[in-house]
């Protein structure tokens, strides 16, 4: 069964969603503001979160911004801030969908089940004893056990494992990872390389053998157990 997080802070709404929503199967969990649905998202993962976007705490954007920060989560967006500059700004950030209020509750539907039709579909990759999940940004160990790394590390992760066997130098993650890395001061440095490899080498020691080798003087390589 999906879960499904509405954000809606409009008690009327959010009650008639809830209704209709678990009567299409799905699990829902609703929160009325941007800490509660943060607070939800810490305490374990949703398959689809649905957002509106003026909220009594803060913006919907800046929620959705944090979600796709570390997490492939599908978003719609259900909002009556629908002006061509509001579309845009949650397309830009990763909406799957954006659905203007008022709106019909079929049509709703219809797009959740394609968006979670859409995303059921996931490229994956097993690797000695783990399966890498493009799509999801997620690693599932053999255990069932899901990690859900933050977006560079995952990049990281990916490069590593796409260039195997080949050593991926210190100066190709930093110009495949951090192309947009913003002013000088905020530039990544070699430090930042190697804290993202200490946490993927930390979330890998839950199965056993080397994944991750370093090279002195060159960079990293995956080596995941055959």
């Amino acid at each position: 069964m999906n879960t499904v997080l509405l954000v809606e802070d409009d008690i009327s709404l959010g009650a008639t969603l809830v209704e209709r929503l678990e009567r299409e199967r799905y699990q829902m969990r609703w929160a009325r503001s941007v800490a509660e649905a943060e607070r939800e998202l810490a305490a374990s993962p949703v398959q689809l979160a649905i957002l509106d976007v003026g909220l009594p705490d803060g913006s919907g954007f800046d929620l959705a911004r944090r979600i796709r920060a570390t997490s492939a989560t599908p978003i719609i967006f259900l909002t009556a801030m629908n002006s061509a500059e509001n579309r845009l700004e949650g397309y830009e950030i990763g909406a799957d969908e954006f659905i203007p209020k008022p709106f019909h509750l079929k049509e709703l539907i219809i797009r959740i089940q394609r968006v979670l039709s859409a995303k059921s579909h996931l490229r994956s990759i097993s690797s000695g004893e783990v399966t890498v999940n493009y799509d999801s940004m997620t690693v599932v160990f053999p255990n069932g056990h899901t990690e859900y790394p933050a977006t560079r590390d995952f990049k990281l992760l990916q490069l590593l494992i796409e260039s195997s066997p080949q050593v991926v130098s210190r100066m190709d993650v930093l110009r495949m990872i951090f192309p947009d890395a913003g002013p000088a001061e905020e530039l990544p440095t070699g430090r930042t390389i190697d804290n993202s490899i200490s946490r993927l080498r930390q979330m890998l020691r839950q199965v056993e053998g080397e994944y991750i080798r370093s090279v002195r003087g060159v960079g990293y390589q995956w080596i995941a157990p055959k």
